[in-house]
C-alpha cells in the first residue's frame, strides 16, 4: 500500500507553483470560476438589498459608474499640450473656491466671444449667403414653372393620380354601397310564417296535448313583444293604418320639440324636416366638456351668490347657444327672482321670452322697475300697433319726465303738429337737452323760432350749436347780414362762459353747413375762427393745408372763404393767387377765375403766369381780343418778358395770324432776345415753308446762341429734309462739339448714317456718345434698337445685357428687353424687371402689353387689366401704340 501511494499527495504545493502552467494551461477563465450565468433581472442573494440594487443588473450598471468615475491616467490619455483629456481632481471635493473660479472662467469665456460675436456673425452670414448663391434650393431654381400652378384648375389637380398607385380601376373606385329600404309585404310575409297559434288542435288534446290557459297569447315574430293594438284580432295580418298614425304621432312630437324659438316662430321646416338635418345641431361649434365645465362653473357662482345678476344672465345665453331654449327661461325666469332689482336681468327675460310672453315679463318688470328708461324702449318695441306704441310711451313719460330718450322716441311716432306740442313739453322737462331744442325750433315759425333759440340759448349758454342753428335760420329767411353778427357773438359769448374755442370743430361744422346749403354760415364762421390758435409765421402753411382739406372733402364754399381771407391777409404773395386761381379753375367757372386773375394782376403785376392764365381763359373761351388785350396790358408790366412775347406769338399762330406772329417775333429778337425766340422764329418759317429764312435765321441765332443744341437740331433737320446729307452730317458734328451731352443729337445724327446704309459709321457714334456720356439709357436703347433694326438679335441681347448692367434701374431698357425675349422667356424678364423698376411706368406698360396674348381681342380685360391702371397712376397715361 506504501509502495502505491505518491509522495506528494496531501502536501502543500511548492512556492510559485502555477496548476497547468507546464501543459500551457493558462490565460481563460472557466465558467467554474466565475460561477453560474444570471440575468439582468434575476435578483441578487442579499435579501436586504436596498431599492435600486435589489437586481444584478442594477448592481452592474452601479459597477460600470464607478469605473467611468476613475480617473484614466494611462499614457494613451495624455497629450503634450492639452495634459489629460478628463479631470484629473474630478474626484476630489468640489469647494466654494472652485465654483468661484469656475464662475471667473466663464465669464472671461462669455467675454471673449462676446468681442468676436460680431464678425462671426458676420462672417457667417456673408459665408451662407455666398453659399445660397453658389447652390441655390430646388425651390428657388423651379420657381418660374411653380408660378405655372396658379393656372392649373381644381379639376385638373384632381385628376392628376396618385404616385405608386397600382390598384386596379375596381379598387380605385369604389362603389359605394346601396341601402334598399325593405318593403312592408316583407314584414307581414315573415309575421304569418313565424306566428304562434293560441288555440290547440282537437287531435292533440285527445292524445294528451296542452290546453293553453291564456286565450289571447302573444304572437313575437321578433324578439320582444308587439305594441298591442297592432295586430287585428283573430288574424295575422299588420294593421298598417295605425302604424302610419303611430309615426305620424312621434314626427309630431318631435317637431314640437325644436318648433319654438325667442320670436315664437318654428326653426325647423317640417316638410324637409328628415333631409335638413342640421337645423337640429347646435351651432355652438364648442366642445362638449367645455361646456360641461362652464355650466358647472355657472352652476357654482349662482350658488355662491344668488344675487348676482351677470351669472344668471350667462348661465341662461349658454343655454340658448347649446339650444336648450327651455332650460334658458327657466333659467332667467329664476334669476328675476332672485335679482328683481336688476334692469339687464329683465331685458334678457323679455328677449328670451316668445310674444306675448315677453310683454307680460316687461310688464312684470315695469312693476318692480318703474324709472327704468330700457324697459320701457323695450316694451314699446314689443308693441307692433303705433298706437299701441304710443300709449306705452306716455306711460313711461308720466313715471321718467325727464328722460330725454323717452321724448325723442315718444316725438318721432307723432304727426307734425303733435310732435310741435310734445316738443314744447319736452323742453320744459328737459331743459339742458340741445336735440330737442333745435327740433322744435325747426317745427316752430320763422318768429317762433327765433324765440325757441333765445329760450335755448338761455338755457344752455354753452353750446356752440344753438349759435349756429340761429345763423342759419337768419339765412334761410333771407337775412344773411346777421349771419356774421350772430357768429362773432356767438364766438364773445361761449369765451365769455369759460368755452375754450376749437378751430377744428368749428371747421366740421363749417362743413357741415357747406354741405346743407348754408353758405353764408359757413363762410362767417371759416372768418371768425380761422385765425384762431396759429402763430404768424404759421398761417400762410396752415392756412393752405386747411383749404386742401376742405377740397378733400367736398366743401367748397369753406374753401373759397379760406382762399378769400387769406389773399385779405397776404395780398402780395403770389403763390396764395395761384392756389387761388388754381382752385376756382379746377372748381369754379370761367367768371369767378378771371374776376380773380383781374384782381391778381393787380396786386402782383410782375406775376407773369397769372396773366397768361388771364389770356388763355379769354382765348378758350373765344374772345381773342381780350386776350389780346390782355397780354398786351401785360407787356406794359413785364417789357422783356420772354414768356409774355412767345404767349403772344402762339395766340396769333394758333389764329392763323401769322403775320402778326412774325411781327412780334422781330419785336422780340430786337427787345428780348434770346434762344427760345430765335428757335420760335426758325420754326415758324419753317412750318410756313420759308426754308431759305429759316436758314438764315438759323445761321444768325447760331452766331449768339451756338451752345443751345435745339437750333442745331433744326439746321440738321432743314438739311436733311433738303436732302443735303453732308451739310445735315456737318451740322449735327458741329453741334456736337459745342454740346457733346447733348443725347438727341447724338441719336440724330446716328440715324441719319443709319438711313444712308451706314451702318458701321452708325454704331461707332453710338459708340462714342456712350463714352462721353456713361449711364446714360437713352444712347443704350437706341444702340439695341440699332442693331435690332439690322437683324443681329444675338449683338443685341449682348448690347442689352451690358446696357443692364451700367443702367440696372432703367425702366425703359428693362421694357425693351422683355421684348427681346422670346414669348415663353418674356414672363420670367417680366418678374425680374418689377423686381428692379416695381413703380416705373415703362416697365408696367411692357408687362401690360406682353399679358395681352392671353386675351388678345379683348386687351383691356382678363389677366392684363390689372397693369393699365397701375401704368396710368406711374405716368402713362395714353393707350400704348397699336392697340
Amino acid at each position: 500500500m506504501n509502495k502505491k501511494k505518491k509522495p506528494f499527495l496531501g502536501m502543500p504545493a511548492p512556492l510559485g507553483y502555477v496548476p497547468g502552467l507546464g501543459r500551457g494551461a493558462t490565460g481563460f477563465t472557466t465558467r467554474s470560476d466565475i460561477g453560474p450565468a444570471r440575468d439582468a433581472n434575476d435578483p441578487v442573494d442579499d435579501r436586504h438589498a436596498p431599492p435600486g440594487k435589489r437586481t444584478v443588473g442594477d448592481q452592474m450598471k452601479k459597477s460600470q459608474a464607478a469605473d467611468d468615475d476613475d480617473e484614466d491616467l494611462n499614457d494613451t490619455n495624455y497629450d503634450e499640450f492639452n495634459g489629460y483629456a478628463g479631470s484629473l481632481f474630478s474626484s476630489g471635493p468640489y469647494e466654494k473656491d472652485d465654483e468661484e473660479a469656475d464662475a471667473i472662467y466663464a465669464a472671461l469665456d462669455k467675454r471673449m466671444d462676446e468681442r468676436r460675436k460680431e464678425r462671426r456673425e458676420q462672417r457667417e452670414k456673408e459665408e451662407i449667403e455666398k453659399y445660397r448663391m453658389e447652390r441655390p434650393k430646388i425651390q428657388q431654381q423651379f420657381s418660374d414653372l411653380k408660378r405655372k400652378l396658379a393656372e392649373v384648375t381644381e379639376e385638373e389637380w384632381l385628376s392628376i393620380p396618385e404616385v405608386g398607385d397600382a390598384r386596379n380601376k375596381r379598387q380605385r373606385n369604389p362603389r359605394y354601397e346601396k341601402l334598399t329600404p325593405v318593403p312592408d309585404s316583407f314584414f307581414a310575409k315573415h309575421l304569418q310564417t313565424g306566428e304562434n297559434h293560441t288555440s290547440v288542435d282537437p287531435r292533440q288534446t285527445q292524445f294528451g296535448g296542452l290546453n293553453t290557459p291564456y286565450p289571447g297569447g302573444l304572437n313575437t315574430p321578433y324578439p320582444g313583444g308587439m305594441t298591442p293594438g297592432l295586430m287585428t284580432p283573430g288574424t295575422g295580418e299588420l294593421d298598417m293604418r295605425k302604424i302610419g298614425q303611430a309615426r305620424n304621432t312621434l314626427m309630431d312630437m318631435r317637431l314640437s320639440q325644436v318648433s319654438d324659438s325667442v320670436s315664437g316662430q318654428t326653426v325647423v321646416d317640417p316638410k324637409g324636416y328628415l333631409t335638413d338635418l342640421n337645423s337640429m345641431i347646435p351651432t355652438h361649434g364648442g366642445d362638449i366638456n367645455d361646456i360641461k365645465k362652464a355650466r358647472l362653473l355657472l352652476k357654482s357662482v349662482r350658488e355662491t351668490n344668488p344675487h348676482h345678476p351677470p351669472a344668471w344672465i350667462a348661465s341662461a345665453r349658454l343655454e340658448e347657444v347649446t339650444g336648450k331654449l327651455q332650460v334658458a327661461r327657466n333659467l332667467i325666469m329664476k334669476g328675476t327672482e332672485m335679482c328683481p332689482k336688476s334692469e339687464d336681468v329683465w331685458l334678457e327675460a323679455a328677449r328670451l321670452q316668445p310674444g306675448d310672453t315677453a310683454k307680460a315679463v316687461v310688464a312684470q318688470a315695469v312693476r318692480h322697475l318703474p324709472q327704468s328708461v330700457r324697459i320701457y324702449i323695450r316694451a314699446a318695441e314689443l308693441e307692433t300697433d303705433i298706437r299701441a306704441k304710443k300709449r306705452v310711451l306716455r306711460k313711461a313719460l308720466e313715471h321718467v319726465p325727464n328722460s330725454v330718450r323717452l321724448w325723442k322716441a315718444a316725438v318721432e311716432l307723432e304727426e307734425p303738429e303733435d310732435a310741435r306740442i310734445m316738443l314744447s313739453r319736452a323742453v320744459e322737462c328737459c331743459p339742458t337737452s340741445v336735440e330737442l331744442w333745435l327740433a322744435l325750433a325747426r317745427l316752430e315759425t320763422y318768429e317762433n323760432a327765433r324765440k325757441v333759440l333765445n329760450k335755448a340759448r338761455e338755457n344752455i349758454p354753452t353750446d356752440r350749436h344753438i349759435w349756429i342753428t340761429a345763423a342759419k335760420l337768419e339765412e334761410a329767411n333771407g337775412n344773411t347780414q346777421m349771419v356774421e353778427k350772430i357768429i362773432d357773438r356767438a364766438i364773445t359769448s361761449l369765451r365769455a362762459n369759460g368755452v375754450e374755442i376749437n378751430r377744428e370743430q368749428w371747421i366740421q361744422d363749417a362743413e357741415e353747413c357747406d354741405k346743407a346749403g348754408s353758405v353764408a354760415t359757413c363762410q362767417a364762421i371759416m372768418r371768425a375762427v380761422i385765425g384762431i390758435g396759429i402763430e404768424e409765421e404759421d398761417r400762410k402753411h396752415t392756412w393752405m393745408e386747411d383749404a386742401d382739406s376742405c377740397v378733400a372733402h367736398n366743401a367748397l364754399e369753406c374753401a373759397r372763404a379760406i382762399y378769400a381771407y387769406a389773399l385779405q391777409v397776404f395780398p402780395s404773395k403770389k403763390s396764395v393767387w395761384l392756389r387761388a386761381a388754381y382752385f376756382e379753375k379746377n372748381h369754379g367757372t370761367r367768371e369767378s377765375l378771371e374776376a380773380l386773375l383781374q384782381r391778381a394782376v393787380a396786386h402782383c403785376p410782375k406775376a407773369e403766369v397769372l396773366w397768361l392764365m388771364g389770356a388763355k381763359s379769354k382765348w378758350l373761351a373765344g374772345d381773342v381780343p381780350a386776350a389780346r388785350s390782355i397780354l398786351a396790358l401785360a407787356f406794359q408790366a413785364n417789357p422783356n418778358s420772354e414768356e409774355i412775347w412767345l404767349a403772344a406769338v402762339k395766340l396769333e399762330s394758333e389764329n392763323n395770324e401769322y403775320e402778326r406772329a412774325r411781327r412780334l417775333l422781330a419785336k422780340a429778337r430786337s427787345s428780348a432776345p434770346t434762344a427760345r425766340v430765335f428757335m420760335k422764329s426758325v420754326k415758324l418759317e419753317w412750318v410756313l415753308g420759308n426754308i431759305a429764312a429759316a436758314q438764315e435765321l438759323c445761321e444768325e441765332a447760331l452766331k449768339h446762341y451756338e451752345d443751345f443744341p435745339k437750333l442745331w437740331m433744326m439746321k440738321g433737320q432743314i438739311e436733311e429734309q433738303e436732302e443735303l446729307v453732308e451739310k445735315a452730317r456737318e451740322a449735327y458734328s458741329q453741334g456736337l462739339k459745342k454740346c457733346p451731352h447733348s443725347t438727341p443729337l447724338w441719336l440724330l445724327l446716328s440715324r441719319l448714317e443709319e438711313k444712308v446704309g451706314q451702318l458701321t459709321r452708325a454704331r461707332a457714334i453710338l459708340e462714342k456718345s456712350r463714352l462721353k456720356n456713361p449711364k446714360n439709357p437713352g444712347l443704350w436703347l437706341e444702340s439695341v434698337r440699332l442693331e435690332y433694326r439690322a437683324g443681329l438679335k444675338n449683338i443685341a441681347n449682348t448690347l442689352m445685357a451690358k446696357a443692364l448692367q451700367e443702367c440696372p434701374n432703367s425702366g425703359v431698357l428693362w421694357s425693351e428687353a422683355i421684348f427681346l425675349e422670346a414669348r415663353p422667356q418674356r414672363k420670367t424678364k417680366s418678374v425680374d424687371a418689377l423686381k428692379k423698376c416695381e413703380h416705373d411706368p415703362h416697365v408696367l406698360l411692357a408687362v401690360a402689353k406682353s399679358t395681352i396674348s392671353c386675351c388678345p381681342l379683348r386687351p383691356w380685360v382678363g389677366p392684363c387689366a390689372g397693369w393699365w391702371p397701375g401704368a396710368t397712376a406711374a405716368g402713362h397715361w395714353r393707350k400704348p401704340r397699336g392697340l
